[in-house]
């Protein structure tokens, strides 16, 4: 059983107890942390959004480090330029400690509350129709553009005469 997750504009393919590196959560060390499925794969896989809603992926912030430096090296030639800055950035290291999909919930019986808020909904928004239509009714149309002038032809140059007139 294993789970893709997207965290950090990345994707990671995750099993139960692996350990990663991921790009710096906002997270306390020890805390635990949902991460966002976009695939789970046991005997089926599950890569639809409704699927997804079940799926729960969690895993424990164990520390934050930093990653190893990067040497960023600047140079144009014949111009004297060399530029030399470094770069290290911000981990977390993580350990993911459960991945499991929720079965389907059995259709529950809807409750009188929450039948009597879906049908006063579709009322106020027929309400707020036609106070839609009558403040379009009261702005004056718009006014029609003139349409372009078609530009003249132009006139034709006289030809001259072979005696020049």
């Amino acid at each position: 059983m294993y789970a893709i997750v997207k965290t950090g504009g990345k994707q990671y393919r995750v099993e139960r107890g692996q350990r990663l590196l991921i790009e710096r959560l906002a997270a306390e060390e020890g805390a635990d942390v949902a991460l966002e499925p976009i695939l789970y794969r046991s005997e089926e896989a599950v890569f639809d959004k409704a699927g997804l809603e079940r799926v729960k992926v969690t895993a424990k912030v164990i520390a934050h480090v930093r990653g190893e430096k990067l040497r960023v090296f600047k140079f144009k030639p014949k111009r004297g330029y060399k530029r030399r800055t470094g770069h290290r950035q911000d981990l977390t290291q993580i350990e993911v400690t459960e991945i499991s999909a929720g079965r389907a919930k059995a259709a529950a019986a809807p409750r009188a509350d929450a039948v009597g808020k879906a049908d006063a909904a579709p009322q106020a928004e027929t309400a707020a129709k036609p106070a839609v239509k009558a403040k379009a009714a009261a702005k004056p149309a718009a006014k029609a553009k003139p349409a372009p002038k078609a530009k003249a032809a132009p006139a034709k140059a006289k030809e001259k005469d072979d005696d020049g007139s």
